[in-house]
């Protein structure tokens, strides 16, 4: 009796189509490649051809330059060699697709990375049912759990009210998180102009190009210490304590990232103002996402396999850990 799923092969570099000669979301350059979206951990330049959605191809050809890009549009059905593949929203940052593949009679899900939150910057995530679900487990221990987006803003704007001779400066990835901080504010009324670092400029313009609006924006960067106080400065996390933050006028430290939840990732970066701020599904998410998919299989990759393996067998849905390499947490 053939095993489930036995048409596809989960290897170290990416997961591998062998009826296809695909890969999805490898770690090296390939032939041919299907990705699920921009991030670095997901996305690397060198691949002969890319399916992905426009949005990544377009992120793709941001970071490295010009690809051979097969623009696949959520909903839109392709087949190679037998297996019919599409690519659905997962809510992680824009473009973002979770990978539906259906052959011999089965349908495995490739979520990549996914959120179940609200988020004004990407098309929320699709709920595929499936037999077998590839699931991400970044934040996949019970003590994650995030708290409401907009709470942990009115923070931001609180510490920025009652400090008005201070900015707040808020470490957040380049790809998303920034992106998702400013939209936001945005929906709760925030309309003063939000300044930049440099470093963060490119994928801004990328979002206002693909429709997101993202208001008034400036450049940090050459303007007077007395036009900042009072601002909200967007930097790159590693530049929160770095020789560029110390022109700025006293500012308030915060850092926008699901791992602000453990006190001590804060305190190592010197953060004032944790906001715990993520684009990754929390424990709950993580675990309502297998109950409503309601699959026969869960496959675990790249977080905290073994305590999403061991819930899901507990809850009698057959489990096991991917042993993939090369996938970072991107300062989520």
């Amino acid at each position: 009796m053939a095993k489930l799923g036995d048409w596809i092969d989960p290897r170290p570099t990416g997961i591998y189509l062998p009826a296809a000669d695909i890969w999805i979301d490898p770690s090296q350059p390939v032939r041919r490649a299907l990705v699920t979206h921009g991030h670095a951990d997901h996305a690397r330049g060198g691949h002969e051809a890319v399916w992905a959605t426009p949005q990544t191809l377009a992120i793709m050809e941001a970071r490295y330059g010009p690809q051979s890009g097969n623009p696949v549009a959520y909903g839109e059905r392709i087949s190679m060699h037998g297996i019919d593949i599409r690519f659905v929203p997962a809510g992680h940052v824009l473009g973002s697709a979770q990978i539906v593949l259906e052959h011999r009679g089965e349908r495995i899900v490739v979520s990549g990375d996914y959120k179940r939150r609200p988020d004004p910057t990407c098309a929320p995530f699709e709920p595929v049912p499936c037999d077998v679900f590839i699931t991400e487990a970044t934040f996949g221990l019970p003590v994650f759990r995030h708290p409401e987006t907009h709470d942990e803003l009115d923070k931001l704007l609180a510490a920025l009210r009652a400090n008005p001779e201070r900015c707040v400066l808020v470490g957040a990835y380049a790809l998303g998180k920034a992106q998702r901080v400013i939209s936001e504010l945005r929906v709760m009324g925030f309309d003063d102009p939000i300044y930049l670092h440099g470093a963060l400029q490119r994928l801004c313009d990328l979002y206002v190009e693909q429709g997101v609006d993202l208001g008034e924006l400036r450049p940090a960067t050459g303007v007077a210490r007395a036009e900042l106080q009072g601002r909200i400065i967007l930097c790159p996390p590693g530049a929160l304590n770095d020789r560029w933050s110390r022109r700025l006028p006293d500012p308030i430290t915060a850092m926008a990232s699901g791992w602000m939840r453990v006190r001590q990732r804060a305190r190592q970066r010197n953060v004032e103002l944790p906001l715990i701020l993520s684009d990754h599904a929390d424990w709950d998410e993580l675990t309502r996402t297998i109950r409503e998919l309601e699959p026969r299989e869960v496959w675990v990759t790249h977080g905290r396999e073994d305590a999403l393996v061991h819930w899901c067998r507990l809850h009698q849905v057959k489990a096991r850990a991917l042993d993939l390499a090369g996938f970072e947490d991107e300062d989520d």
